[in-house]
């Protein structure tokens, strides 16, 4: 059993430890052990043995006295976290050097929240610099290495969350998305991820990049296994002042349930799925689109109606969102000024040389280039032409979506226009961005967005299919790819390491 536990995804983990068919302990060893072996692909910037392993012994001496409720479905299951979220008893560095060796006084919401739910942190997870990049290629430290060819990047900002499910290091992880940043890494490794309403998780903890776009969310192997974290992780947080006083479904009991009027055989009956013809125009690989377009006929056989939808402004979504996103970077990073926190550089001769010196120093290319960027749009003479428009643009670009809501329950279509690239193939910063194209409409719109493994495109390499819900729908979301998943195994393929 010891050899098949890395093979189980979050509720048989949770099942067998229930049974007492493995201790917590023994699982979390195990899983050590697995991701000391597959150090190489980058997955981890810190682990800590001890920690983890205490955590074990105290999820194991809970249930053995019976302290275990319909709160704690996580007991005793290892994850991991991105560090992005602060932890006590972890290094949170955004991965940055800006924040090298920074311990958090507190625990982030996200994690608080899922250690409350039993869950044990085996460490922080790798990912581009304050979450800032596609690729994980921004990382301060390392790159993260996709587990499917590890000379691909595993996509981002999440990339580290991403490689460490896909992988089998741990069966769930948590990301964040800021404009597709759980979506696409989900997409590019052959995971299952969830971006929920934008309110939906509190960011307090969440080490900022765009505020008002920024989103925890669940990655792991199926819906269902993200339905049992996104129960952990959501509800409303009077310490954020973002976080919305929404009521919490039951979303493992949403995604299994039947919708009405559906059967065992067509659970998908009555659902209307809405396939926006900007998702599947130029630009998306032939290997993409095939993979999608058999996903969905999926879909049809499990009883649900695909109607044509438009999204008009989808194009308009890459220069509104980078716009806003580095206007709001520059003004949070701001704080990162070798006094009161961050990096400070050893060698300067004033207060104005030590940010110079201090900020060169520990700020990345990427990281520099959306602060200027977002410096500039936010600059006298500059700030209505560029911020304020593109603020109304936004506007107009979630008004899109309930048009096209008025025709469809949810919508469908490709995560990425293409599957994973190689590491360093890429220098152009603007077609990179480009690459957002098909998450960035519902991050401007704060919808929920899921990515479901939906086969393998060019060179075996594993596509996703991404599903937009309206506002507060996780769960429908989350239903409709568990069905999927009943029918298919593509979630159940793993990297041949």
């Amino acid at each position: 059993m010891t050899q098949e536990l890395h093979t189980l995804g979050v509720a048989e983990l949770a099942a067998l430890l229930d049974a007492r068919e493995v201790s917590s302990v023994e699982l979390t060893r195990h899983l050590l052990a697995r991701v000391a072996a597959h150090d190489a692909l980058g997955a981890f910037l810190a682990v800590d043995e001890e920690v983890a392993l205490a955590q074990a012994a105290a999820a194991d001496l809970w249930r053995d006295r019976g302290i275990h409720g319909a709160g704690h479905r996580l007991l005793g299951v290892p994850i991991a976290h991105k560090d992005i979220f602060v932890t006590r008893d972890f290094p949170s560095t955004a991965g940055s050097k800006m924040l090298e060796g920074y311990r958090s006084p507190f625990d982030a919401t996200v994690v608080s929240r899922l250690a409350a739910a039993g869950a044990v942190t085996l460490g922080k997870l790798n990912c581009d610099e304050f979450a800032m990049g596609g690729s994980n290629e921004n990382s301060a430290w390392r790159p993260a290495r996709n587990p499917w060819d590890p000379a691909r990047i595993p996509g981002g900002s999440s990339g580290g969350s991403a490689v460490a499910v896909a992988a089998r290091l741990v069966p769930a992880a948590t990301g964040t998305d800021t404009g597709g940043s759980v979506r696409q890494p989900a997409s590019l490794t052959g995971i299952t991820g969830i971006k929920p309403t934008y309110g939906r998780c509190s960011r307090y903890g969440m080490i900022a990049f765009a505020s008002s776009l920024d989103q925890a969310g669940p990655m792991a192997r199926s819906a269902l296994d993200c339905a049992h974290l996104l129960q952990a992780m959501s509800g409303f947080d009077p310490r954020d002042a973002t976080s919305a006083e929404q009521p919490v479904p039951d979303f493992v009991a949403e995604t299994t349930a039947l919708r009405p009027g559906a059967t065992p055989e067509r659970p998908l009956a009555g659902l209307r799925i809405g396939l926006p013809a900007e998702f599947f125009g130029e630009g998306v690989s032939a290997g993409v689109l095939s993979a999608v377009r058999a996903a969905l006929a999926r879909l049809e056989q499990l009883g649900a109606t695909l109607v044509e939808v438009s999204l008009p402004r989808t194009e308009l979504s890459i220069p509104v969102y980078y716009i806003i996103a580095p206007a709001e970077a520059s003004s949070n990073l701001s704080r990162y000024d070798g006094v009161r926190y961050g990096h400070r550089a050893r060698v300067y001769q004033d207060l104005e040389s030590m940010y110079r010196a201090s900020r060169s120093e520990g700020f990345g290319a990427e990281v520099k280039r959306r602060i200027m960027i977002g410096t500039y749009v936010l600059s006298h003479g500059y700030y209505d032409a560029y911020y304020l428009q593109a603020q109304k643009l936004r506007r107009m670009i979630a008004d899109d979506f309930q048009a096209a809501f008025a025709q469809c329950d949810l919508m469908a279509g490709p995560v990425a226009p293409t599957v994973a690239r190689p590491i360093g193939s890429q220098h152009d910063p603007v077609a990179e961005y480009l690459a957002d194209i098909f998450t960035l409409p519902a991050s401007l719109a704060g919808l929920p967005g899921l990515s479901v493994p939906a086969g393998f495109g060019e060179d075996g390499m594993p596509v996703g299919l991404q599903l937009i819900g309206n506002y507060w729908q996780e769960g429908a979301l989350l239903h409709a790819g568990h069905a999927l998943q009943q029918v298919t195994d593509w979630h159940r393929q793993a990297p041949p390491l």
